[in-house]
């Protein structure tokens, strides 16, 4: 295993692909294909709350990106199935090491399926460079859950985000149709831009695709925080919730709150906390 200490240099580059497929078979979602090659993996098959909803942990066992890295992530949800994917930590962005280092995530749902991504927060180390790609494709009748936090720079360790660029793409499609099309660069100035970031250092973004979501729901996410920076919009086939601060804890805690409320809405399920977001 290479050295992943953020001031490392010279270490060799992972290229890393994980391959996921999931199937209903009766009343249970199953793991049913499980391929990888380089440092990507999902141990086993989980049944925390439902043998309908299969929960896997996604593994990357180096703890750390470096500049040259290639990591991709390809998943398919088969018909009515449910698949719900989160990490066992924060995921850790180095600077950069005269190399660019990318992530590509390729999720489909068929139809009647269900898919939740719900990994830990991105750390962006400062000097990072990273190219990030997230593209959905859901079946007309297919449902997507999807939460992404941020953290530019250590605010813990005193680092700031004073030099670097994220890159990011995602898309989310649904019977054919787009729904959703994001894309733009991070850099230190649009992070202290008023029509950026204004000057936050955690964005956190989650995305409900699927039945559109009740009046009083979305009024129930739009009352979860009164601050300048935090928000809920409602389309027709998707609602998109943000929120910009400084901590990453408190980004946690109000992604979590509106997931509770938007999955009994969405996925006609009941919350229940994946167990990795509570160590």
């Amino acid at each position: 295993m290479p050295d992943c200490h953020p001031d490392s240099v010279t270490t060799a580059a992972w290229q890393a692909r994980l391959r996921l497929g999931f199937r209903r078979d009766g009343g249970v979602t199953r793991l049913a294909q499980r391929e990888h090659s380089g440092p990507l993996r999902v141990q086993k098959a989980l049944y925390p709350e439902d043998p309908a909803i299969c929960h896997a942990i996604v593994v990357h066992p180096p703890g750390g990106v470096v500049g040259g890295d290639r990591l991709a992530i390809d998943v398919h949800v088969g018909e009515t199935a449910h698949a719900f994917l989160t990490t066992p930590g924060a995921a850790k962005w180095y600077r950069a090491n005269g190399k660019v280092a990318h992530q590509q995530v390729t999720l489909d749902v068929a139809a009647g399926g269900s898919l939740e991504w719900l990994p830990q927060e991105t750390i962006l180390f400062n000097d990072a460079h990273v190219e990030l790609d997230h593209h959905v494709t859901l079946a007309p009748d297919a449902a997507y859950l999807g939460c992404e936090i941020l953290c530019l720079g250590r605010r813990a360790a005193g680092e700031t985000f004073n030099t670097g660029r994220i890159g990011q793409r995602m898309s989310i499609r649904r019977g054919g149709r787009l729904l959703w099309w994001e894309q733009g660069a991070l850099t230190p100035g649009l992070q202290e831009s008023p029509v950026g970031m204004a000057g936050a250092s955690v964005c956190a973004t989650l995305l409900a695709c699927g039945p559109q979501v009740p009046p009083d729901v979305l009024q129930a996410v739009r009352a979860l925080a009164d601050v300048p920076h935090f928000g809920a919009t409602q389309m027709k086939y998707l609602l998109a919730v943000r929120w910009l601060g400084d901590d990453s804890e408190a980004a946690r805690d109000i992604m979590l709150a509106a997931w509770r409320l938007l999955r009994p809405a969405v996925l006609a399920r009941e919350p229940a906390d994946p167990r990795s977001w509570r160590t």
